[in-house]
């Protein structure tokens, strides 16, 4: 019988320590979209689009790509320590947020088809590697407004 303690405790220690999976403690990314806006444009051809994605799940996911029946083409730029750069994706951690803002990342807008003015709203659709598509409607605001909350 004590031969048998050994290769037990082993095993069910095996079992426990499997169930503690690597995806990060949670399962599967939450996501939401809050403060979409963009900022009327003063060129006819760009635009500039902001957001907060909000990852509510245990596991992280990762923008890749942006859409619109607005624009021609929509990138995603990254800013860190004051440099901005076009990426093809961007990471939404985990528990966490992506913060697209007037100074920081952003979408971008470019060969818009028709000029957006305020009082109207664009259609994005965010395409996401593990969420899959979610379709936001972007409200145009004046060229100069500033959010006071939700960034």
């Amino acid at each position: 019988m004590r031969h048998l303690a050994v290769p037990v405790a082993v095993l069910a220690g095996a079992l426990l320590l499997g169930g503690c999976g690597d995806d990060g403690g949670g399962g599967e990314p939450e996501l939401s979209i809050g403060s979409a806006y963009m900022p009327q444009p003063v060129s006819g051809s760009m635009a500039a689009g902001f957001l907060t994605v909000t990852n509510k799940g245990g596991a992280k996911d990762e923008l890749t790509s942006v859409t619109s029946d607005a624009a021609g083409d929509v990138t995603v730029h990254e800013t860190v320590g004051g440099s901005m750069r076009e990426v093809d994706r961007i990471e939404v951690p985990a528990h966490g947020r992506l913060v697209f803002e007037s100074g920081g990342n952003h979408l971008m807008f470019e060969n818009l088809k028709s000029r957006p003015r305020e009082g109207g709203k664009v259609s994005v659709t965010l395409h996401f590697a593990d969420s899959g598509a979610v379709t936001v409607e972007m409200p145009v605001r004046s060229a100069t407004y500033t959010p006071t909350t939700g960034h």
